[in-house]
């Protein structure tokens, strides 16, 4: 039994392996445009640790789906 909609898990998927990344650098490079270099950069670490920590989280799901689906 799978906790998240094979639906939703690709969408954060998606989340975290594409749009945060691109968004985190998105927001690095407009803040140094603007003049807000130091927040642009705390907005960016944030959001990279967002992804990291949604990435890490569906590994560890993808991990244990596919042991119960090999029992």
């Amino acid at each position: 039994m799978s906790f998240l909609p094979d639906k939703w898990y690709d969408i954060l998927k998606w989340v975290a392996i594409i749009c945060l990344p691109a968004l985190s650098a998105f927001v690095l490079g407009i803040s140094k445009v603007w003049g807000w270099a130091d927040l642009g950069l705390m907005i960016s670490q944030t959001i990279t640790l967002v992804a990291v920590l949604l990435g890490s989280l569906l590994g560890i799901s993808a991990l244990q789906y596919k042991k119960g689906a090999d029992k």
